[in-house]
């Protein structure tokens, strides 16, 4: 009985390792002024903006804004602006978070993340160190990624149409 249980404990353990597994991205850091202070950031944003963005929370699934969204424009960081995500790199995931393929080059930091007793690669913004998600490499697109993003740390940005 011993032997099943370290067996099934072992595999379990590499079921999460593996499952855990995060593509490599390097991490660029800038310097910017939006490197404000908590009590900034409590005056700039709602309540659920500032616990998902400043102290990495996370969503309910199947809630937020742009799970299901699919207009052209730009998705961008709900607290500094900064454009994160072009809509073509949207796609339905069904995973209950709004998905990306890809990030525009230079927005987003990737940090190892190994709360909740997992492995995984955090997002967050480069200009205000805003927490976005995580990446994962299980995406059905030739990029083979799948940037996991709460709505409440996005804005969005329809674009305009020219109508000459």
């Amino acid at each position: 009985m011993k032997n099943i249980s370290s067996i099934l404990l072992l595999i379990l353990l590499t079921t999460f390792i593996a499952c855990g597994q995060q593509p490599e991205k390097n991490s660029i850091k800038t310097t910017t002024d939006m490197k404000k202070t908590n009590d900034y950031w409590k005056d700039k944003l709602s309540p659920e903006a500032f616990r998902i963005l400043r102290e990495k929370g996370t969503e309910y699934p199947h809630t937020g804004e742009y799970n299901l969204h699919f207009e052209t424009g730009v998705y961008s960081c709900m607290a500094c602006k900064e454009p994160l995500f072009e809509s073509q790199s949207k796609f339905r995931s069904d995973c209950g978070w709004p998905s990306f393929d890809n990030a525009i080059e230079g927005k987003i930091r990737y940090e190892k993340d190994s709360s909740l007793g997992m492995i995984r690669t955090e997002i967050i913004c480069n200009t205000c160190d805003g927490h976005l998600g995580h990446v994962f490499n299980d995406g059905p697109t030739n990029t083979g990624l799948r940037y996991c993003v709460n709505s409440v740390a996005l804005d969005f940005g329809a674009e305009q149409k020219n109508n000459k």
